[in-house]
């Protein structure tokens, strides 16, 4: 198996779960240094070659964040593309034709891709991506192999729900978002399952 540091990996994305790294950061953490190595490697990051032969994460942007925080420098890749033969604007244009990249801030605004991250510890903080693990954890929709399902819901979430201030109300907040995430307004998200018969 490939590997690389990941220092080296290019985020596609602007935003992340604060949260989701920080509970992925005490599970790592916690694990013996054999059970650690074992979870390294059940879940390799998949990367895309870019210009000047630049790796660029297109998934599993918290694992890597997290594992760098654990002290980790090396983590397993998994080859999915390479489009280092194009040029910059050709690269981007067919990572977003192929929805490797989430080019959007914490508010749903549109970030230039030359404004994008250098790594992927660096990423803003997105409440409502937080939200959307914690509502597919809880039973409110199910995990698809549809790209960026989680923005998605982040999305749906931001443009419906207050943010949450201290833990109580998130995890308040997460109770409604499941609701919402099972109710006619979330019809046609990745993962839906709507309400229980």
């Amino acid at each position: 198996m490939n590997m690389k540091k990941i220092a080296e990996l290019r985020p596609t994305q602007v935003t992340h779960g604060e949260r989701e790294v920080r509970q992925k950061t005490e599970t790592y953490r916690a694990l013996s240094p054999h059970d650690l190595e074992m979870a390294i490697a059940e879940k390799p990051i998949p990367i895309v070659l870019g210009p000047a032969a630049q790796s660029y994460a297109i998934d599993h942007h918290h694992v890597a964040t997290a594992l760098w925080h654990v002290g980790i420098k090396t983590v397993p890749v998994v080859l999915v593309g390479d489009l280092s033969s194009l040029t910059r604007a050709e690269f981007w244009l067919t990572m977003e034709n192929n929805r490797w990249t989430y080019p959007y801030d914490r508010e749903g605004q549109r970030v230039a891709f030359a404004d994008m991250y250098e790594h992927v510890w660096q990423l803003a903080d997105d409440a409502y991506r937080s939200l959307s693990a914690s509502v597919r954890d809880a039973g409110g929709y199910e995990k698809t192999a549809v790209p960026l399902e989680e923005f998605r819901w982040a999305d749906f979430f931001r443009c419906r729900l207050a943010l949450p201030e201290t833990d109580a109300e998130f995890e308040a907040l997460v109770k409604q978002a499941v609701k919402l995430a099972k109710s006619k307004a979330a019809l046609g998200l990745p993962g839906y399952i709507g309400p229980a018969d």
